[in-house]
């Protein structure tokens, strides 16, 4: 069997581990926001979500470095070399602790001012969101030191060990719902304190797992100092690009709580929590296909580095337009069976949100390959430029008037601009051309957006608000998707690989009967 045959296996094998955790994590997730939400109440609940985002603001340190560790390790495991990536990974680990540090000391000074001088807090629960604040910064440098560890996981490819450690971590948070829900003491302070625990917890995992399987995660004090400042400017011109992301994720629930209050986070909450359920899919696609794209470009295989891209742009837009779709017709309906109280403003945020996702979803692969060179300065110069315009953006949009929904809008259009820009930055890198990736991923992937949806959207508009509706649009839609997707958005290779494999669990499931 060739190399990349058993590359396109290991993909699919660890697809299938994450897909498994995926199912688990989101059914899971989907109940306990909804118990979390009627426990603490709209108000503390979208208390818990700015105050906790707003710490998060602080990790796009963290973010750039945890790219920079991913792709250093993901690169020197393709070339081969254990000793170099040993010292990549003690010099990580030092990295980290002096993120970890900067964090801490960070937030306990202008964070916490900004908490006490700038957030849009009750007065009567200011106490309860200084703990969550506090634990929040806790669990965000427990969270900045396990990041090696978690890198070294996804470099080896070992996505089984990584789907069991996060079900544990999901079913962790099972038991914070249960307890949550028979304490009798102030529920906000106790879900920020547990929710810190289970980090911890996880930490420690993470890391007795690494070191028993990963030679190169046994700890040791190395000072290399050209690797050190190598893996920081790498860090450094990804920082830029993180600062805009922290910039149009967290600050943009840090003005709608400025403009509009705690009510209005919490509908962002609500929505952010099906964003997560449905953009999980794609995340497990692409977090198992993301090393070999680096692996490739080590190797010197750029032609099979672009099917990568192109194969991982394409089917992660239609995992999440075929689970996006039916969620966009019917979430006046979802959110009132799955939450009974629904927050103003939820039903548009959600919609909204789940368009970006999709769009978002297209940034990835070509991440990944820009990263995989090394050579990013001018790549994240463009790219982040654009992304940190969505805030001061967004700002002026409310300031002369704008509705909630505003923000939204404004991020929309700023990423469709920023992924055509990656794609012009990608053909000095990587030699990949505007042409062919319209060919072979933007043009297949709008035909099957336009003929998929209009089936749904006819049945979605002939029937009136009823379950039996809603089975009918998730039904209907499933298939359009699915027949777009075949008849439209595959090669002919890609088609004949479905049906091979179609053939082959045919043809086991056959013989497993005849034995039976």
């Amino acid at each position: 069997m060739s190399v990349k045959s058993e590359n396109n296996k290991r993909i699919a094998k660890n697809t299938l581990a994450l897909y498994a955790r995926m199912l688990f994590t989101m059914a899971v997730s989907l109940y306990t926001s909804r118990v979390v939400l009627n426990t603490l109440g709209v108000e503390d609940y979208g208390l818990y979500n700015v105050v906790g985002g707003f710490v998060a603001m602080f990790s796009f340190f963290n973010a750039a470095m945890a790219s920079a560790t991913q792709r250093y390790m993901n690169f020197e495991l393709g070339r081969g070399d254990t000793e170099r990536l040993h010292k990549v990974f003690c010099t990580s680990v030092n990295i980290h602790a002096l993120i970890s540090a900067l964090v801490l000391v960070l937030s306990e000074t202008v964070g916490l001012w900004f908490v006490h001088t700038q957030l849009s807090i009750p007065p009567d629960r200011f106490g309860a969101a200084l703990w969550v604040y506090h634990a929040s910064v806790l669990a965000s440098v427990v969270m900045v030191m396990s990041i090696p560890y978690n890198a070294a996981i996804i470099a080896h490819e070992r996505m089984g060990a990584f789907a069991y450690i996060s079900v544990l971590e999901v079913t962790l948070k099972l038991l914070i719902v249960y307890l949550l829900v028979v304490a009798d003491i102030d529920k906000l302070k106790l879900y920020a304190v547990l929710m810190l625990l289970v980090q911890v917890l996880i930490r420690i995992i993470y890391g007795r797992y690494s070191g028993r399987h990963f030679a190169e995660t046994k700890y040791r004090r190395i000072w290399d100092g050209p690797l050190f400042r190598e893996m920081t400017g790498f860090a450094g011109w990804n920082l830029f690009g993180n600062i805009a992301a922290v910039a149009f994720t967290q600050g943009l629930n840090v003005l709608l709580n400025m403009f509009f209050g705690p009510t209005v986070n919490a509908a962002r909450g609500i929505a952010v929590q099906v964003q997560n359920a449905i953009k999980g899919f794609c995340v497990n696609f692409q977090t198992a296909l993301n090393p070999q794209i680096t692996k490739s470009y080590a190797s010197g295989d750029t032609a099979y580095m672009h099917s990568l891209v192109f194969t991982s742009s394409k089917f992660s837009y239609y995992l999440l337009l075929m689970l996006s779709l039916p969620v966009m017709l019917e979430t006046p309906l979802i959110l009132q069976w799955w939450l009974g109280v629904v927050p103003g403003h939820t039903v548009a945020f959600v919609r909204y949100i789940l368009v970006i996702s999709m769009v978002d979803s297209l940034a990835n692969p070509l991440i990944q390959a820009a990263s995989a060179t090394g050579r990013i300065r001018r790549y994240q110069a463009v790219v982040g430029t654009l992304l940190i315009m969505i805030l001061p953006l967004a700002y002026a949009a409310l300031k002369l008037g704008a509705p909630p929904e505003g923000v939204f809008v404004v991020q929309l259009a700023v990423f469709c601009v920023a992924q055509l820009s990656r794609v012009l930055m990608l053909r000095p890198l990587v030699g990949l051309s505007l042409r062919a990736y319209l060919r072979k991923a933007a043009l297949p992937i709008a035909c099957v957006s336009a003929a998929s949806t209009a089936v749904p959207l006819v049945v979605y508009t002939a029937m009136q608000p009823s379950a039996a509706r809603f089975f009918t649009v998730c039904a209907v839609s499933a298939v359009s998707v699915a027949a777009a997707v075949y008849f439209i958005g595959l090669e002919r290779n890609e088609r004949t690989f479905i049906l091979e494999r179609v053939r082959n669990m045919a043809k086991k499931a056959g013989t497993a009967k005849k034995r039976k």
